[in-house]
C-alpha cells in the first residue's frame, strides 16, 4: 500500500498552486494592516490616558488569548446573526488584522522601550516635537530592533492562513482538501501542501536574514 501518490502530488500541484494569491494576499494585507494598528496600539499604549492604556490592554489580551480560527468563525458565522453577512475573503483579511496588530502592537511596544532613554531626553533637550520625536528618531532606531520578531510574525500568518480554508477561502490547502476528497487520497495532498508551506516560510526567512544583514551593515 502506497502512503504518497506521487503522480497525484505532481498532477493536482499547479490546481493546489492556483489558490496561492489567497493565501499570500491574505498574509500580505492582513500584515500591511496589522503593522499599521500594531503601530497605533504601542503609541496609545504609552499614553498617559489610563482609559487608552486600559483599551490597548483588553484588545491586545483578547485578540492573543482567542484562537484565530473562533475569530474567524465568529465574523463568518456569527456576523449573520446580526443580519451582517460579510464574505469569506473579507471575514479572513478582518480576522487575521485584528489578530495580528494585537501581536505586532506587543513587538513594537518591546522594541520602542528598547530604545536608549537618552535618545528621549536628548531630544527634549533639543525641544522638538513628540510626533518628530517618534517619527524620525526614535521609531527608525525602534524598526530595525523589531525586525526579527516581525519576521516570524509573516511566517506564522503564512502558516495561519490555512485556517482561511475553513471558512470557504479557496486558498492553497482548500485546494488540497478538494483533490483529496475527490481521490480518498487526503495524505499525498497535505504532503504537497505543507511542501509549499515550507518553502514559502523559507523563502520569507531568506528575506529576513539578508534585511538584517543589510540593516546591521548600515549600523556598522
Amino acid at each position: 500500500m502506497r502512503f504518497i501518490n506521487f503522480p497525484l502530488m505532481l498532477d493536482s500541484f499547479w490546481f493546489v498552486l492556483s489558490g496561492l494569491p489567497y493565501t499570500l494576499g491574505i498574509s500580505a494585507l492582513s500584515f500591511l494592516t496589522g503593522i499599521t494598528g500594531g503601530l497605533i496600539l504601542a503609541l496609545m499604549g504609552r499614553s498617559k490616558s489610563a482609559f487608552l492604556k486600559a483599551l490597548v490592554t483588553v484588545y491586545v489580551s483578547t485578540m492573543r488569548g482567542v484562537p484565530m480560527i473562533v475569530v474567524l468563525f465568529m465574523l463568518y458565522f456569527g456576523l449573520p446573526y446580526f443580519g451582517l453577512q460579510l464574505p469569506a475573503l473579507l471575514c479572513a483579511y478582518l480576522g487575521f488584522s485584528f489578530v495580528s496588530s494585537a501581536y505586532i502592537s506587543e513587538i513594537f511596544r518591546s522594541a520602542i522601550a528598547a530604545v536608549d532613554l537618552g535618545q528621549w531626553e536628548a531630544a527634549r533637550a533639543l525641544g522638538l516635537p513628540y510626533a518628530t520625536v517618534v517619527r524620525h528618531i526614535i521609531l527608525p532606531q525602534a524598526l530595525r530592533i523589531a525586525i526579527p520578531p516581525l519576521g516570524n510574525v509573516v511566517i506564522d500568518m503564512i502558516k495561519s492562513s490555512s485556517l482561511a480554508a475553513m471558512i470557504t477561502v479557496p486558498d492553497i490547502f482548500q485546494n488540497a482538501k478538494i483533490v483529496g476528497g475527490r481521490e480518498w487520497d487526503y495524505m499525498s495532498m497535505y504532503v504537497l501542501v505543507a511542501f509549499i508551506y515550507w518553502l514559502l516560510c523559507f523563502l520569507v526567512e531568506r528575506a529576513q536574514g539578508y534585511i538584517e544583514k543589510e540593516l546591521s551593515l548600515t549600523n556598522s
